[in-house]
């Protein structure tokens, strides 16, 4: 089989004028949509959003959060990302219109504002990778070394979440199991990503141990014991404030907030249907590169299973905080990849962001009475984020030595390490990339110094 992979070649951000039109009216509405504090892409905002609607803190302190939380990942693996394969993803594009609309003070700004990042992004990128291809060491080529680390380890992620919430024995039998698909496939359907099949066999089977944990324990949580029949009925357990009241409250308030702007949503599932149907966008790091050699099918395949992990913590904060996600349940995402052309993935975007924000109650009570698949969740977001680090740290150090050699691995294997010992100023998963720009930009200097020859495969 000839896996995935990214060619040792430049690429090019080619967008036609209508791609390019619609990532910048996208951007505008993104923005538009952080500033109403109606949606944003990053999760960790989201739950803020809460205390800016109901004005205990300002338009500044929430900008500052937003800024913080989006920083590292927009310069740190987003914009290497984009360049690397040509494909542009959501924390270049929905990252910076969460903070621009945040910080905007007025509706028209924000949507000035985010159509503007999103002509930098059209008219700008090709410009910085044209500049980067043509420097002496060409770390943007290098950096598609990453592509098959990210994409083969990606496809563990089940196997990690098994082994966590269900023990060794059966993580044992689901990374068996796809050990076993993922040869199968190389032998029979060697142009389809080895690691599709496993991946989505791997999510069925923490699926299924999760419902049947769900099925054989009890629906409610158990009393304090047998009740003394001279004493009468037990009064119940105190519930100090009315907690669960104050939730069922917040939650209905925050899903009320979300239905009045249903047109607005609808217009918001539409264009990032569009724009995921263009083939110039992928929702994640292995969907960029799956996206980027044609593979659409398989990219599909990766971002629906990938949904499991994100629907119950998209479903709970917006019913808290009154603001849903820029991509929703990110079910858009493989919809508009298999859409065939920009007209249904309106549709199509439309009706899916119209159903999920009217189930979004209904959602949040089934998850309620699941609670083992509530918590696979949770164990697939962060086997996910375990998985993808050593992709992102292993491709890295790749890309380090195609570029620099023994020289290129210490300075950015250096790079990351300092990273580690400061407490993390940029977040783990965007270090390594970035230490791998910061890397080869160095590497050009020294030689411009005349101190280092680069590689024969990178040199310009």
């Amino acid at each position: 089989m000839t896996p995935p992979t990214a060619a040792a070649e430049a690429v090019r951000l080619d967008l036609s004028p209508l791609q390019a039109l619609t990532v910048v009216g996208l951007c505008a509405l993104t923005a538009l949509a952080a500033h109403l504090a109606l949606a944003v892409f990053n999760d960790g905002v989201r739950p803020f959003l809460l205390d800016f609607v109901h004005g205990r803190t300002t338009r500044g302190a929430t900008t500052a959060v937003a800024f913080g939380l989006s920083a590292g990942f927009v310069f740190g693996l987003g914009a290497p990302l984009a360049l690397s394969t040509g494909v542009l993803n959501p924390w270049l594009l929905f990252l910076p219109t969460d903070v621009l609309g945040i910080l905007a003070p007025r509706r028209r700004l924000a949507a000035l504002l985010g159509g503007g990042w999103g002509a930098v992004v059209v008219y700008g990128l090709n410009g910085a990778n044209e500049l980067a291809h043509r420097l002496p060491v060409d770390f943007l080529t290098a950096m598609q070394q990453l592509a098959t680390p990210i994409l083969f380890l990606f496809t563990l992620f089940p196997v990690l979440a098994v082994t966590r919430q269900f023990g060794r024995l059966r993580g044992a039998l689901t990374g068996l199991v796809e050990l076993a698909l993922v040869v199968a496939t190389m032998r029979l359907w060697p142009h389809m990503f080895a690691g599709a099949v496993a991946m989505a066999a791997g999510v069925l089977l923490l699926i299924g141990f999760a419902l049947a944990a769900d099925l054989r324990g009890p629906r409610t949580p158990p009393g304090p014991g047998p009740a003394d029949p001279a004493a009468g009925p037990a009064d119940p357990a105190p519930d100090p404030g009315g907690t669960a009241e104050a939730a069922a409250s917040l939650f209905g308030a925050g899903a009320a907030r979300l239905r009045r702007w249903l047109p607005l949503f609808m217009l918001l599932g539409a264009g990032v249907c569009v724009l995921a149907q263009t083939k110039v966008f992928g929702g994640g790091e292995a969907t960029s590169f799956l996206i980027a050699k044609g593979h659409y099918t398989e990219a599909a395949q990766v971002d629906f299973y990938r949904t499991f992990g994100f629907v119950p913590l998209i479903a709970t904060t917006a019913l808290a905080s009154g603001a849903y996600g820029i991509a929703g349940f990110t079910l858009v995402y493989p919809v508009g990849y298999l859409a065939p052309n920009p007209y249904l993935a309106a549709v199509a975007g439309a009706v899916l962001f119209a159903v999920e924000v009217l189930a979004l109650s209904a959602v949040g009570r089934v998850l309620g009475r699941l609670p083992s698949l509530r918590d696979s969740s949770e164990h697939l977001r962060a086997a996910i984020g375990d998985a993808l680090g050593l992709a992102v740290l292993f491709g890295s150090l790749m890309a380090a030595n195609a570029m620099g050699g023994g020289l290129g691995i210490l300075v950015c294997g250096g790079l990351y390490l300092l990273n580690e010992a400061m407490g993390r100023p940029v977040v783990r998963t965007a270090a390594a990339p970035a230490a791998v720009v910061a890397g080869g930009l160095l590497l050009n200097v020294l030689y411009w110094l005349g101190l280092f020859a680069p590689a024969a495969a990178t040199a310009s």
